[in-house]
């Protein structure tokens, strides 16, 4: 066996005696690497190539460790045994720390915390500091918990299922790009809500969507009765395809500034209290009478607004044909724009992603920890209403009381 002595020595000389960080990393290194031989060859009962009675197992090879000290990362090397394991116990209050820094630098990731701002983070905490990139090697630990979330079935049936995306930026091939996060989330039977799946892609198209539905169907989304989302063209032809017989609900948010864009500033609040009044009617049925009337006194001074108002009456009336007690909570996708501004909160501080595994495991954290408060708060819906479903008359019938308008001038 090489004399440390003599290791030492030659280790001195080759730095000129100077105490520097290099001299110092490689002195600790020196000694941690012969205390570790020296407990090793005490558990095993002999040296290395040595020949004696009390010897229990022999070594298999090496696995290297790199440990965190206050002169930086020391590497080394931990015997493997045939028989048994060996860990060194000078080793073992250094892993306990290490552990606690993994769940640190993990949440302060989830919470929102850039990979550039650990470091100083970790100093703080008075251990060594951790280089961005070996914080984003860390958090890759998450990627298991993510994948299970995203993979995991789907064993109850969803009457109502939420739709949208939002954008994000990622570094790919040298290029800043914008890539599409699209989320889903579900209501079922219970009036329980969960969140159904999400993925990122380059943009919100229909092959996109189609993909991302059909992948819901096959880990068992079913029951879907209502879609609600915004007008995108290609989630309205993907939701058509993948959930044919489901109604379709065209969130009222988005309809209302869709219809306000074709009117001139100065009429818009009058516009959109008329608009208003079409949703404060009792039924499906005097609705769309107080629909086409509003389009007709709209139409000889903006046909355009006019003319989308007849165009969506179905899709954005749909939410009638549901219990009422549902009514105020399916017209539109606010369920899921507050889910999304969430993580657009924490995904803010990251500012730019360094490629897209990076925001399935930050988005995918984030979306696991609300489906876990979820399912610890009340229920969205009340158990009866949603038996209402079943039910063939849910909903009271009057007879439709169009409200009138004053005419325009």
């Amino acid at each position: 066996m090489t004399d440390p002595t003599m290791v030492l020595m030659e280790l001195m000389r080759k730095h000129n005696l100077e105490m520097d960080g290099d001299f110092l990393r490689e002195a600790v290194q020196l000694l941690m690497q012969r205390l570790i031989e020296l407990e090793a060859s005490e558990q095993i009962g002999a040296g290395p190539y040595e020949r004696t009675a009390s010897r229990q197992t022999y070594r298999n090879g090496y696995r290297p460790r790199s440990w965190e000290t206050r002169v930086g990362e020391v590497p080394l090397r931990i015997s493997k045994l045939r028989q048994g394991t060996y860990f060194p116990s000078l080793l073992e209050p250094r892993k306990r720390s290490e552990e606690a820094l993994l769940a640190v630098i993990q949440q302060a990731y989830v919470l929102g915390v850039s990979t550039r701002k650990v470091d100083e983070l970790v100093q703080a905490l008075g251990l060594s500091g951790v280089d961005k990139s070996k914080v984003s090697r860390i958090c890759k630990e998450l990627d298991e918990l993510v994948g299970e979330f995203r993979q995991r079935p789907l064993t109850e049936a969803y009457p109502y299922v939420w739709l949208d995306a939002l954008f994000l930026k990622v570094r790919q091939h040298r290029r800043v790009v914008s890539q599409a996060v699209v989320i889903a989330i579900g209501v079922d039977n219970q009036g329980e809500r969960s969140v159904l799946g999400f993925d990122v892609g380059a943009s919100e198209n229909e092959a996109f969507w189609l993909a991302f539905l059909r992948s819901l169907l096959k880990r068992g989304l079913a029951g879907v009765k209502l879609v609600i989302s915004d007008a995108h063209e290609g989630l309205k032809a993907a939701v058509a395809t993948v959930f044919a017989g489901a109604s379709w609900q065209r969130c009222r948010v988005h309809f209302m500034r869709n219809v306000l864009a074709h009117i001139p500033r100065a009429d818009k609040a009058m516009v959109a209290a008329a608009v208003r009044t079409i949703f404060a009617q009792p039924d499906r049925e005097a609705a769309g009478q107080q629909l086409r009337y509003v389009a007709e006194t709209a139409a000889p001074h903006w046909p355009q607004a006019a003319q989308l108002l007849l165009a969506a009456e179905d899709d954005v009336l749909a939410y009638m044909d549901f219990p009422k007690a549902h009514w105020t909570r399916i017209y539109s996708t606010n369920l899921l724009e507050r889910l999304n501004k969430e993580v657009k909160r924490r995904t803010n501080v990251v500012e730019i992603f360094p490629d897209v595994p990076a925001v399935l495991r930050l988005v995918g954290a984030l979306l696991a920890e609300a489906d876990d408060e979820w399912q610890v708060s009340r229920r969205y819906f009340s158990k009866d209403s949603m038996r209402q479903l079943d039910e063939p008359d849910f909903n009271d019938v009057t007879e439709p009381t169009p409200l009138k308008l004053a005419p325009v001038r």
